[in-house]
């Protein structure tokens, strides 16, 4: 028996003394900490004794589009501890391009017998895609919930962050800087997330610049979400003399900023760039990323309370839950610099306004 403390304390990497405690349920240890010694016993292939075996209240599929971008395993991270703090066993399916389909992995799900299926950025959001395999769930019934891009016709529980403001306060935060020529990049319009960033930049826009509708038009650049799309779509503004990039993912970002270096210019002295998400590490990368932070933990708990009240069937509002984001600023803005030099040579830099609702970090 002490060989199997030591090795179930190695791989909780608690003390022995406190495996013993978990094992006999005794009080005075922190509830991470006891989930710690029970997930050592499971990989170790110990069978739990019976009075800390926890009936499963059933498997929850979880399906996420990729998981290179970073903000979708923090999704699945908050969900996943969510729905097993609920008795829930998870069930992650990630997708990847010419990989296993949403669809193949409902099918998947489905013969597993799931409670319900969470989607996060899944087909809901594309606008040319056929919601009626959304429909079919709910008719079974399955319970289902959506994160980020409502459908209407769907009776679900939807949770989103609001893009459309999301994108006017990078937009405010970039004229208080003195910005004026101010670019955005996003993803292709057939996305709700995208159509409503869209119609954020051109609000914000009219509000605080009041472009043409043509300068408006040609300022706003659909590219391919991730790095590569972002270094395109921001060559293409840089060439139309922008000062300020807002970018609909925080990978867009780190490409338009490699954009800017690769013509020789410094970010943020040259051109400032703002983010979206504010994913892990975006605080260290150089310079750190200013960004709208999604408030993914709140967002995925009241994804998961939705579901599980639909399981235990107390129907949640179908309805759409929509998330304030955060302006985060960080290195990668500063106040512009102004088109001619001022008196005596020196470059002419604007005073700004300070910015609204900015968190340090």
């Amino acid at each position: 028996m002490r060989a199997r403390l030591s090795d179930i304390a190695q791989q909780a990497e608690v003390s022995e003394a406190t495996v013993s405690r978990v094992l006999n349920d005794r009080p005075g240890v922190a509830p991470e900490t006891r989930q710690a010694v029970l997930t050592a016993l499971d990989v170790l292939g110990y069978e739990r004794p019976a009075r800390l075996r926890k009936r499963s209240a059933g498997l929850v599929g979880l399906v996420v589009p990729e998981l290179d971008n970073p903000i979708f395993p923090a999704f699945a991270q908050v969900i996943e501890s969510t729905l097993a703090q609920s008795g829930f066993t998870p069930v992650l399916c990630t997708q990847t391009p010419g990989g296993v389909t949403e669809d193949e992995y409902v099918e998947m799900l489905l013969d597993r017998q799931v409670s319900g299926i969470v989607f996060v950025s899944g087909l809901h959001a594309d606008t040319a895609a056929n919601h009626d395999r959304y429909r079919a769930l709910i008719a079974r019934p399955l319970p289902i919930v959506m994160i980020n891009g409502y459908a209407p016709g769907i009776a679900a529980p939807f949770v989103s962050c609001d893009d459309g403001e999301a994108t006017e306060l990078a937009v405010a935060h970039l004229v208080a800087l003195g910005h004026r020529r101010i670019g955005l990049i996003t993803g292709p319009d057939r996305f709700v997330p995208v159509q409503r960033r869209v119609a954020g930049f051109r609000a914000a826009m009219t509000r605080l610049v009041d472009p043409t509708e043509a300068e408006v038009g040609e300022l706003a650049e659909l590219s391919l979400f991730g790095v590569e799309g972002g270094e395109a779509a921001a060559n293409r503004l840089i060439e139309r003399g922008v000062t300020g990039i807002v970018c609909g993912s925080d990978l867009m970002a780190l490409g338009a900023i490699r954009a800017a270096r690769q013509r020789g210019l410094a970010v943020p002295a040259d051109v400032s760039v703002v983010g979206y998400d504010d994913s892990p590490l975006m605080a260290f990368t150089d310079p750190p990323l200013t960004t709208m932070r999604q408030p993914v933990a709140a967002m995925a708990v009241a994804a998961v309370r939705a579901l599980v009240d639909e399981i235990n069937g107390h129907a949640a509002p179908h309805s759409e839950y929509l998330f304030r984001p955060e302006l985060v600023v960080r290195g990668s803005t500063a106040v512009a610099r102004q088109a001619g030099p001022a008196p005596g040579g020196s470059p002419n830099r604007q005073r700004p306004a300070p910015p609204s609702l900015a968190i340090p970090a």
